[in-house]
């Protein structure tokens, strides 16, 4: 590992990211209650397990700001656009935060890379998990056929 890392950034970085995943919680959880339909159970139940892996991801970012001697952020991230019982719009709207989410977290791996270990692989595990989120979500919205 070379230089050091601009503390002050990857601070402010990681705090985007856990009011984010903080976010991401919250939409989520909400999405899962408006889901109406036949396909509702298989999809409320992803939903809410997109919630779950949110709160961890917030976790572990949270535990990261301590750890580099930081405050962790008490702000959340944007919540919904609109509020819909459209299973497509949910879904499109999902996408676009985890697209987002890869954003955070690749902004993240430039601020670090090979300047630290811990944090580089943290951000390269966290883009590779957001993005396999992204394939899922983006094969939900194709129509079968």
């Amino acid at each position: 590992m070379s230089d050091a890392y601009d503390e002050t950034a990857v601070l402010a970085q990681l705090n985007k990211i856990l009011e984010l995943e903080l976010a991401g919680v919250v939409r989520y959880t909400h999405y899962s209650f408006m889901v109406h339909g036949f396909g509702r159970i298989p999809i409320v139940s992803w939903l809410r397990g997109q919630a779950d892996e949110s709160m961890l991801h917030a976790h572990e970012a949270g535990e990261l700001v301590t750890q580099l001697g930081g405050e962790p952020s008490l702000g959340i991230g944007d919540l919904l656009g609109e509020v819909t019982h459209d299973t497509g719009k949910i879904l499109q709207e999902s996408l676009e935060h985890e697209e987002e989410a890869i954003r955070m977290y690749a902004e993240l791996l430039e601020l670090v890379k090979d300047k630290s270990i811990l944090l580089e692989e943290y951000a390269s595990r966290m883009v590779a998990d957001e993005t396999r989120h992204c394939g899922e979500v983006q094969k939900m919205l194709k129509m079968p056929g």
